[in-house]
């Protein structure tokens, strides 16, 4: 049965996190469905997807009207359009949250885009957006910047569980992982209890595969032509051994004997770009135990329909493959593609995406407060 592909993949360890969030996911029972017969487990919220369900349905316009009718500002409207949809979802998803021990059940809501180049602004924001939403399963998004570390290292020690996004090498992981120790560190001086820290670390995959083949392809051989689709797999199984390596020795160690949870890998990005490629190729690829895979719908229904695992992997068939992996990433550098200049490109892309999305966002809310109005 197709929902067996699903219960297979949750069987492997994998948690199916939806890469979607909207009101009308909530009121429709749409995002109710998905828990309870496609294994999903957790959501994440963006301003690209908040923006395009503000712009394509109905659901917030009571809301909108109440807040110009109050005489909201159009930062004050954003503000609560998503502090009271990220509420609605966390308590969807509280029971899963209760029944996996804070491990799953989690909704993400990311800090103001425009915030990324500052760490003391980038902090104050997602304390304020964590009392704002006032849930034990709230995920605060803060990207991989070099501004972004010390953010995640400060707000972890003042007790916000943090999802990293926008991690694009495997070196900018290990400094991602870290911070993460950093403020576990931080967080145990000032007496946190450590089993109460969450956060997981998005590395996204088919952004890296888009950009790297579009630089393969203009270089045309018949060597760098042959490297196409290889490049997001690879680089990932690479940051996956980062995470083991991590997350062993006796810095970790002695944390984790007070209580310390590892910051799970999640892979991100996984709808393919290239429709030549297999749908499902960043599920199947990336199914290790321990890691949370959040998909867009469609490749959540491809994967439904007809994906499969070759084998339920664990960390050791990962690690095991890391030779070859490395083999992949040094012929796409030996066949003349720039990888430091690829991840460069696409950190500050992702954050150029948001910023826009998140301008969108505003104006969206400011035209549906006009015509409210």
């Amino acid at each position: 049965m197709a929902e067996d592909r699903l219960a297979a993949l949750t069987a492997a360890g994998v948690s199916i996190w939806l890469d979607d969030l909207s009101r009308g996911r909530l009121v429709g029972g749409d995002l109710r469905r998905l828990i309870d017969d496609k294994h999903v487990v957790g959501v994440t919220s963006n301003p690209t997807t908040f923006a395009a369900a503000l712009a394509h349905g109905e659901a917030y316009t009571p809301q909108i009207r109440e807040l110009a009718r109050r005489g909201a500002t159009v930062e004050e409207a954003v503000r609560k359009l998503m502090v009271v949809h990220v509420q609605e979802a966390c308590d969807l998803f509280r029971g899963v949250w209760e029944a996996t021990d804070g491990v799953d059940g989690r909704v993400s809501l990311e800090v103001n885009p425009e915030l990324a180049g500052s760490c003391e602004a980038t902090v104050v924001e997602a304390v304020s957006l964590m009392r704002a939403v006032g849930r034990p399963n709230l995920y605060v998004k803060i990207p991989a910047t070099a501004a972004g570390l010390p953010a995640i290292t400060e707000a972890l020690a003042l007790g916000v569980d943090i999802k990293v996004t926008l991690i694009f090498s495997a070196d900018r992981y290990r400094e991602v992982m870290a911070a993460y120790l950093a403020g576990l560190e931080r967080a145990l001086d000032v007496g946190v209890l450590l089993s109460e820290v969450h956060s997981v670390a998005s590395v996204f995959v088919s952004r890296v595969d888009a950009e790297v083949d579009k630089r393969l392809e203009e270089i045309g051989s018949d060597e760098a032509l042959a490297l196409r689709g290889m490049a997001g797999i690879a680089n990932s199984r690479l940051a996956y051994q980062a995470f083991q390596e991590t997350f062993a020795g006796t810095r970790w160690e002695r944390l984790a004997a007070r209580g310390a949870r590892v910051q799970r890998p999640l892979w991100a990005s996984t709808g393919v770009k290239n429709p030549a490629y297999p749908d499902t190729k960043y599920v199947t690829e990336l199914a290790v135990t321990g890691t949370v895979n959040t998909m867009p719908e469609a490749t959540l229904d491809a994967f439904t329909d007809h994906g499969s695992l070759r084998r339920a992997d664990n960390s050791g068939a990962f690690v095991d493959r890391a030779g070859e992996d490395r083999e992949t990433i040094d012929a796409i550098v030996a066949a003349g593609v720039d990888l430091a200049e690829v991840f460069m490109v696409l950190e500050r892309d992702g954050i150029d995406r948001f910023a826009r999305s998140w301008a969108e966002l505003h104006e969206t809310v400011r035209r549906s407060m006009n015509v409210a109005g």
